[in-house]
């Protein structure tokens, strides 16, 4: 039977992970890599992908980590827009859709995305470096320390979120670099970056 796109997703992330730990995520892993709200939404897609034949799940209700993948989702990966470049230094101008570019399914989840290429090492000491391409989820706001792309008078920049009393202050990880402090009225959350792409030369 088909899987539709997020039963996919879903059941590629479970395969990646079994394959990466040797045991399925826990339901609370889950949730926090879909942004699920509920533990009720994780049984839901499970007993799809049952019902469908990809999955074997525990008959002990405890045995929430068992999960066994039958027939894993095809190597197939979904395109989202390539909407330019973004800085991991001082912010450049996000430029128009000129390009898509394929993203792994266990990156995605519920919600809408887009990819930036970086430029600049602002941000290496999280591992995200000059010519990388960050995955973004769209959302208009993010948790404190949460690595975002901000527009700062229409220019794009990535950085660590940090909400202050009376302002913003987006960090860099590096060392030998200063924040970016702006009123809150100044800049605008594109998204919350949710994925890493490398390409090796």
């Amino acid at each position: 039977m088909k899987l539709t796109e997020k039963q996919k997703a879903f059941l590629g992330y479970i395969s990646l992970y079994i394959e990466e730990w040797g045991r399925s995520p826990s339901f609370e892993e889950i949730c926090s890599h879909f942004g699920f709200k509920s533990y009720n939404t994780v049984t839901t897609y499970l007993k799809a992908l049952e019902r469908k034949g990809y999955v074997r799940l525990p008959k002990e209700k405890n045995r929430k980590r068992a999960i066994e993948v039958i027939s894993p989702v095809e190597t197939r990966r979904f395109e989202f827009p390539l909407l330019g470049k973004v800085a991991a230094g001082k912010p450049i101008e996000a430029i128009e859709d000129v390009d898509a570019i394929e993203v792994p399914p266990s990156m995605i989840g519920s919600g809408d995305y887009f990819v930036l290429q970086v430029e600049g090492d602002s941000m290496k000491e999280d591992g995200i470096l000059d010519g990388d391409f960050v995955v973004v989820r769209k959302q208009p706001t993010a948790e404190k320390g949460e690595t975002v792309v901000a527009l700062i008078n229409n220019e794009a920049t990535i950085k660590k979120y940090h909400k202050r009393k009376d302002c913003v202050e987006l960090h860099p990880a590096n060392e030998g670099m200063e924040p970016i402090i702006v009123k809150k009225g100044e800049f605008r959350i594109e998204g919350k970056v949710v994925g890493l792409l490398r390409q090796y030369r």
